[in-house]
């Protein structure tokens, strides 16, 4: 969160047990719902639709119920295990509900508990490095109330907190009911210095009103974020200021629902109890990179290298698709985007506007990665730009550049 976030007293307990500003862009309208992302060209590693009868826990498999207050916070609740303050509805979701109550006189930082909730994690039991993260969720609403989605690194428990490093997919608190907040935490950018971005519906709506999808696609050097498809900030290293990256790691998932803190402050007569965090779904995707694919774009054609030559300097175009090694693209795991054994390559590494692309021996250099957007988008992270056609012109034979990301057709992509 970008707010004062301290390792947490009962997270340790749990683990002992096993850009700068121009970062936030302009929304980019997906044209199809977040998680199709790509589909034919994706795998699920995690996957939990919360099926089951009701009052039933979670499935320990896949998460475990951490306990314990939250002294570093300063929040209010208790977190409680079971299926106490954290089960199934029997309509496929789970219910993290925040009550105002202590029936097991629960003792906490400031005395006794007030409130109750839940806190689950996969530590120990998932963990994923880079790909397609989101759960689908309607939050609470009130003030004092703290809904989030979030990952740690797993090496927490050896290098602690922020040295793991910390990204936040959704945070929302009560007192901004229409507003939420991406961020990330590492080594000297923690707590009310890390470094995101707030999304915010229009025309006043509320999150609570209705389930939305929240998520992150995650690559090397490269993390961006989306609310219902529209992806509203990217972050690189760029954005450091020469601060350490500790991102490129496996992370494990978190869901929580906090009650008070630093950040949203504390209920008041006017919040109501109990509050919801309602799941639906929580899943990672990721690129496959055994085989290659097409990339098809404008007008249906596809991304190309020219007369299939595989030599250095080769212009990547737009053509007819022919099925050819010209038109097989691989996402691999460094985050390159490969064909006939080189790289999709930004020329002269080039970060202005009109940058022609072309293929190149594969180098690791920032100019050669990429990343498929759940919007559709293909971005150099190093230049914050989206492939693109250049002048929207569909004819076969158009080169490929990179331009700041507009939203338009020209930019819009899908694998397989």
């Amino acid at each position: 969160m970008a707010r004062p976030r301290l390792l947490r007293r009962c997270l340790l307990g749990a683990l002992s047990a096993v850009l700068v500003g121009s970062a936030a862009i302009g929304p980019a309208r997906a044209d199809t719902p977040a998680a199709s992302s790509a589909a034919a060209a994706t795998v699920t590693t995690f996957s939990d639709t919360f099926d089951g009868p009701a009052g039933a826990a979670v499935d320990p498999a896949k998460w475990q119920t951490e306990t314990g207050d939250n002294v570093n916070n300063h929040e209010r609740q208790y977190y409680t295990s079971g299926n106490k303050n954290a089960a199934l509805d029997g309509q496929g979701h789970l219910v993290i509900t925040a009550r105002r109550e202590n029936p097991a006189n629960y003792q906490c930082w400031y005395g006794t508990c007030q409130y109750t909730s839940a806190r689950l994690n996969t530590s120990g039991k998932f963990a994923a490095q880079y790909g397609h993260v989101e759960a689908r969720m309607k939050i609470p609403r009130g003030q004092g109330m703290w809904p989030a989605f979030w990952m740690l690194g797993t090496d927490i428990g050896q290098v602690g907190w922020p040295n793991s490093g910390e990204i936040d997919v959704m945070e929302n608190v009560g007192f901004e009911p229409s507003t939420v907040h991406g961020t990330i935490h590492g080594p000297g950018y923690s707590g009310s210095a890390g470094i995101g971005a707030p999304y915010s519906l229009p025309g006043g709506q509320a999150f609570a009103d209705a389930f939305h999808t929240f998520a992150v696609d995650w690559a090397p050097d490269s993390i961006s974020w989306s609310v219902d498809g529209t992806v509203y900030q990217r972050r690189t290293p760029a954005d450091l200021g020469g601060k350490t990256w500790v991102f490129n790691k496996p992370f494990f998932l978190i869901l929580n629902l906090a009650v008070g803190g630093y950040w949203p402050g504390d209920p008041d007569g006017s919040t109501a109890f109990p509050q919801q965090l309602v799941v639906d779904s929580v899943s990672v995707t990721t690129s496959t990179t055994s085989t290659g694919a097409a990339i098809r774009g404008l007008a249906g054609k596809c991304v190309d290298v020219a007369g299939a030559n595989p030599a250095n300097g080769t212009p990547v175009q737009l053509y007819d698709c022919n099925g050819t090694a010209a038109q097989q693209w691989t996402f691999a795991s460094d985050g390159s985007l490969r064909a006939l054994g080189k790289c999709l390559d930004v020329t002269d590494n080039g970060t202005a506007d009109g940058s022609k692309v072309q293929l190149w021996d594969c180098t690791g250099g920032p100019n050669q990665k990429w990343v498929l957007s759940s919007a559709h988008d293909i971005v150099n992270p190093q230049a914050n730009k989206c492939l693109d056609v250049t002048d929207n012109n569909s004819a076969n034979g158009t080169r490929l550049q990179i331009w700041t990301c507009t939203g338009g057709a020209n930019q819009k992509w899908s694998v397989g």
